[in-house]
């Protein structure tokens, strides 16, 4: 095993897992995306007939849909009002908000645990609030279900997308890994997609998530590392144990 191809962005710290792997067993690391988000263009938002004014808050599950809304906003000319509220699911993500408005903690709120429904207390006692919720255009309805349940007042509206990061011919025909390491089964769409003609043979390819292993399986290729799992939480985690089984 000397080269692993990671479908994430470079992270932004030396102090990453992926490099005291990557140390550890001396393996070339190379983080390549197959996957990007991109906005609606304000014409294809139009069509969902949403007025961003009919509502009194935002709910943001994730900084995507931040930088999109107020993309999205700009371009539809629309003035967000100083008494917007935000619920976000994270604070990190309610942190982000500043990179477009002032931050109030009157106005801005998060849940603890990055899980929507623990965030419902907070939007249950806001219960006079009219709630947006931007969205990607691959979503369930689990949101709006447990919102209805809750009887609030809430729209749910697309206003970015996921699609293929596709790769250069230069990467094509540099495209020599020995393991293959994905996030979302987008991401095993995005390999077919680029690579129509993809054989396998001996490289490994790792998920992380059941939706993704499911993804793997049902394109007829071979999981050989499965991440979430009992010993390993973390793909970093079940990366280096994989690693460690290979050397034996």
């Amino acid at each position: 095993m000397k080269k692993i191809l990671v479908s994430q962005p470079k992270p932004s710290s030396e102090k990453s897992p992926y490099y005291d792997i990557a140390s550890r067993f001396g393996v070339e690391m190379v983080f390549r995306p197959f996957i990007k988000v991109e906005g609606l263009t304000a014409k294809e938002f139009r069509q969902q007939k949403v007025n961003i004014l009919d509502y009194t808050a935002i709910v943001f599950t994730s900084r995507h849909a931040i930088d999109h809304f107020f993309t999205l906003a700009k371009d539809l000319r629309v003035t967000i009002p100083e008494d917007m509220k935000y619920f976000c699911v994270t604070e990190t993500i309610a942190l982000y908000i500043q990179k477009y408005v002032q931050y109030r903690k009157r106005k801005v709120f998060f849940g603890e645990t990055g899980k929507f429904i623990d965030l419902m207390p907070t939007m249950v006692k806001h219960k006079q609030e009219k709630y947006l919720i931007p969205m990607s255009d691959v979503h369930n309805n689990s949101v709006a279900e447990l919102l209805d349940s809750k009887k609030l007042h809430h729209q749910e509206c697309v206003m970015y997308r996921t699609v293929s990061n596709d790769f250069t011919p230069e990467e094509i025909a540099t495209f020599d890994y020995d393991m293959l390491v994905f996030f979302s089964p987008s991401g095993i769409e995005s390999l077919l997609k680029n690579f129509p003609d993809f054989n396998q043979g001996k490289i490994a390819i790792a998920t992380f998530g059941p939706a993704t292993a499911k993804a793997v399986k049902d394109a007829g290729l071979r999981l050989d590392l499965e991440a979430p799992n009992e010993k390993y939480p973390s793909m970093t985690g079940a990366l280096q144990h994989y690693l460690l089984e290979q050397e034996d």
